[in-house]
């Protein structure tokens, strides 16, 4: 069974959610040892975001969230682009 979690959050300006986009698809050429897949939404409303990221497992995707290297790119790319601290919901992918 698969792993991973859900971001919810708001852009900080409008508009600007091509460009989280854009650099979560420049996160995924570091070939992250078991990801398997993300998909980004961006609402009607121009400023909520979802994004969807898939793990082969629990192991792999914690041993993700854990590398300094991770938090360095999330502090320094993605969360300049969220108005504050997004909701995350880990868990299994229903198959």
């Amino acid at each position: 069974m698969s792993y991973g979690t859900i971001m919810i959050g708001r852009l900080k300006s409008p508009g600007t959610g091509q460009a989280l986009v854009d650099a979560a698809k420049k996160w995924e050429e570091r070939n992250v040892d078991g990801f398997q897949g993300s998909y980004s939404l961006l609402s009607e409303d121009g400023t909520t975001v979802v994004a969807c990221v898939v793990f082969e497992s629990k192991e792999k995707y914690f041993a993700l969230a854990n590398d300094p290297d991770q938090d360095t790119w999330w502090t320094t790319t993605m969360a300049p682009l969220l108005d504050g601290d997004p909701q995350w919901i880990d868990g299994n992918w229903a198959e």
